[in-house]
C-alpha cells in the first residue's frame, strides 16, 4: 500500500488530507472519504486503509482545516463537543462544493486515480456532504453513500433532501434505529424526496444500532455486525458503479 500525508490546494488554502491506494495495477477507481466530526484521525485512516485495500484509491480530507490542520476530539466532555459543534457547524454546501472541485481536480492530476471513476462516503456530519456533492458534480462521481449521516432533513433552503432531484447517481443511505442526528420521521421524509426525484437509491435501517456503530473506537456504540454489514453494503455499491467501465 502506498500512503502519504499531502495538502490538496483549495480555494482557502491548503487542506491536509491522507491519500492511500494499492502500489500496482492502477489506476484505481476513487473513493472521496468525508471524515464525521470527530476530525480526521487514525481510526479514520484505517477506515480509508480497507477501502484502498480492495484496489480504491482514497482521498481522505481534513475538513477543518479553515480552523485548525490537526483539530481531533479528545474526550466527550460539554466543552469538548461544543468546541466541536463550533467546528461542524462552519461547514455546508459552500465548503463542500468547493473541497469537493479541489479533491477532484487533485485525482485528475494523479496517474494512479482514474478519474472516470469517482464515488463518494460520508459518515454522520458529512452524510450531507456526499448529497451536495453528487448534486453540484452530477457528471463526476458515480455513488455516494450515507452512513448514519445527520441533519439530512433541516427547514433551510440548502437541506440536503432538497438536493435529491439534482442527484443522478445511485446512492445508499445507512440509518441507525437510535439517532437523535436522524430520526425517523427526517429519514422517511428523505426517503420520499429521493422516490420522486426518481433517483436509484437504498435506504436501510440498522435495528438496534445507535450513531456512530461503524466507528471501532466509540466505546458502547461500536455495533460490528452492524458495522460489517456497512462494509458489505459499501463495496458492494463501490463494486457495482466503480469497478465496471461504462
Amino acid at each position: 500500500m502506498i500512503e502519504r500525508h499531502i495538502d490538496i490546494p483549495t480555494a482557502d488554502g491548503g487542506m491536509n488530507s491522507f491519500v492511500v491506494h494499492p502500489e500496482e495495477d492502477g489506476p484505481f477507481p476513487v473513493v472521496l472519504f468525508y471524515m464525521d466530526a470527530p476530525g480526521k484521525r487514525e481510526e479514520l485512516h484505517d477506515m480509508a486503509r480497507r477501502i484502498a485495500a480492495v484496489g480504491y484509491y482514497v482521498v481522505l480530507p481534513n475538513l477543518y482545516y479553515r480552523r485548525s490542520r490537526d483539530y481531533q476530539l479528545e474526550e466527550r466532555t460539554e466543552t469538548a463537543l461544543a468546541a466541536m459543534y463550533e467546528h461542524m457547524d462552519s461547514l455546508d454546501v459552500t465548503t463542500t462544493e468547493c473541497d469537493t472541485l479541489a479533491m477532484l481536480a487533485f485525482v485528475d492530476g494523479e496517474p494512479e486515480a482514474d478519474e472516470s471513476r469517482i464515488g463518494a462516503v460520508g459518515y454522520c456530519m458529512s452524510g450531507p456532504f456526499v448529497m451536495w456533492a453528487a448534486a453540484a458534480f452530477p457528471d463526476r462521481l458515480r455513488c455516494i453513500a450515507s452512513i448514519h449521516g445527520a441533519r439530512m432533513v433541516t427547514d433551510q433552503t440548502d437541506s440536503p433532501h432538497l438536493a435529491a432531484p439534482k442527484i443522478r447517481c445511485e446512492s445508499y443511505f445507512a440509518c441507525a434505529e437510535f439517532d437523535k442526528w436522524a430520526s425517523k420521521a427526517d429519514v422517511m421524509k428523505l426517503q420520499s424526496a429521493l422516490e420522486v426525484a426518481g433517483t436509484p437509491h437504498r435506504v436501510e435501517w440498522y435495528a438496534g444500532a445507535e450513531h456512530g456503530f461503524v466507528f471501532p473506537q466509540r466505546n458502547g456504540v461500536y455495533k460490528r455486525d452492524a458495522a460489517e454489514r456497512h462494509w458489505e453494503r459499501l463495496f458492494s455499491l463501490f463494486d457495482r458503479n466503480l469497478r465496471q467501465l461504462r
